[in-house]
């Protein structure tokens, strides 16, 4: 199965012109085992092996080229979250929930919420847009009852 994923990370490095290297499929790999956004302190963490010079610039060009996308925490530090297959170069389809843990701190992307139209005043454009909630989490939401019980 690992020989599967690493490949599938491979086409995606290839469909977006990218080389193979070490550090971008270890990314991309630890990217997609998360349920959650993450930093890059985060992944600095557990990839120790990988400067911060070269992480940041991995994650700015997977931004740049549509393979993830930065929603911010509620401390403003930039968390990063794998995008939907239809972001492209420099253009992100990524408008959904983005939930904010006041607890545990974790950011999740609620993808299959339906998000409300924008109904903007005439003459304003818009090309994306955010939309934030914070509280808890399920498994934050679960430890609180327990604790009131």
């Amino acid at each position: 199965m690992a020989q599967t994923k690493n490949f599938r990370f491979e086409e995606l490095l290839d469909k977006h012109h990218l080389k193979k290297t070490g550090a971008r499929l270890r990314v991309l790999s630890m990217m997609y085992s998360k349920n959650t956004a993450t930093s890059q302190p985060d992944l600095e963490s557990v990839m120790s092996d990988i400067d911060r010079v070269t992480l940041y610039r991995i994650l700015n060009v997977f931004e740049e080229k549509g393979i993830i996308h930065k929603v911010f925490d509620l401390n403003g530090t930039a968390n990063y979250a794998v995008c939907h297959a239809d972001c492209g170069e420099n253009h992100h389809h990524d408008e959904h929930l983005h939930f904010n843990c006041t607890n545990c701190k974790n950011v999740y992307c609620l993808d299959d919420l339906h998000m409300p139209r924008l109904n903007l005043p005439e003459g304003f454009k818009a090309d994306s847009f955010t939309l934030y909630a914070s509280g808890l989490c399920p498994k934050c939401s679960k430890k609180s009852a327990a604790t009131i019980n």
